[in-house]
């Protein structure tokens, strides 16, 4: 019923503009949803029919379990039942894209969280791997920002549920981080009122300051070093060769090239491309002192150059 509601609650943000893209973007939206609480409901059913209780910390029977994973999966927007999550946020204006890759993620993952000493391995790697591959491969060719942000979202949720059969605090680690970063990317986006790459080129002469946040934000997506997007890889990779699992680790470090592909091509586009112009100033003029992008200059830097060592000092 939670889900639900939630689910519900959002539709009329999704159609608030009025568009036939924000329609068709919120019908597929509660089609994906519903299905996938339904079989949520179906899976704690099979599990009363066999075991005589509602309770879905106690799965002992493996088909329950399955469709309870996929169900999630679903829910999440994770590969390969990702299709749905990059049209429904093209048809969306950016505050709803950064709540619906948010807030909206908060609910499946704690359920999933909830139940990860139960859920299949197996499947779950399988569905991992398959989302950091497909998350990086589908960004490498858009030029839209929110399909970019899209896919990223679900090359982060494969290295989110990689790690959340062995180590649960890990997932939340790697799920707080992302929650920081990707709402401050939101924010600059809607700051620099930029939907595709062309218009993010213009943005260097608007706001510098605004452009070289934007840049190291998106080298934290990336996970680059010394930013705070390097430490849940760091740790979910040493995790993963702790299980001796060498040869997943090496394809999921791979797979995140791809990713950091189209990092570095947005970075590109937003520092050192400018727009051709008949004007004798480099920069354009501002006349108003206008101090909103001050808010996402201020959340990127904190978010994206966490210091490494307190984290970790925590953490063991």
């Amino acid at each position: 019923m939670g889900l639900e509601i939630n689910t519900l609650a959002i539709i009329p943000l999704m159609t608030k503009m009025h568009h036939p893209r924000a329609a068709e973007s919120a019908t597929k939206y509660f089609l994906t949803q519903a299905t996938a609480s339904a079989l949520i409901l179906f899976s704690t059913t099979i599990n009363a029919w066999m075991t005589g209780e509602w309770t879905i910390m106690n799965m002992t029977n493996q088909i329950p379990t399955v469709i309870l994973t996929l169900a999630l999966a679903i829910k999440l927007g994770i590969a390969p039942f990702h299709l749905w999550l990059p049209d429904v946020l093209q048809g969306l204006n950016m505050l709803t894209c950064l709540i619906l890759s948010t807030w909206q993620k908060l609910a499946p993952m704690a359920l999933m969280m909830l139940t990860s000493h139960q859920l299949n391995t197996n499947l779950l790697i399988a569905m991992a791997l398959m989302s950091t591959i497909i998350g990086g491969w589908g960004g490498l060719n858009q030029t839209q920002m929110r399909k970019i942000m899209a896919y990223s979202s679900v090359a982060h949720l494969g290295w989110m549920i990689l790690v959340i059969s062995f180590a649960p605090s890990l997932a939340l680690l790697n799920l707080l981080i992302y929650l920081v970063l990707t709402s401050s990317m939101f924010l600059m986006l809607m700051t620099l009122n930029s939907t595709n790459t062309n218009k993010l080129s213009i943005s260097w002469l608007k706001t510098p300051t605004l452009a070289a946040s934007m840049m190291v934000a998106l080298m934290a997506l990336g996970g680059l070093p010394p930013t705070s997007g390097f430490l849940p890889k760091w740790l979910i990779l040493q995790e993963m060769t702790k299980q001796h699992l060498g040869a997943l680790s090496v394809l999921m470090a791979m797979s995140a090239l791809l990713s950091l592909f189209f990092y570095i091509r947005l970075s590109y586009t937003i520092s050192m491309t400018s727009p051709p112009n008949i004007s004798n100033s480099s920069l354009t003029w501002r006349k108003k002192k206008n101090l909103t992008y001050v808010i996402p200059i201020l959340i990127t830097m904190s978010a994206a150059m966490m210091p490494i060592t307190p984290t970790l000092l925590l953490l063991n």
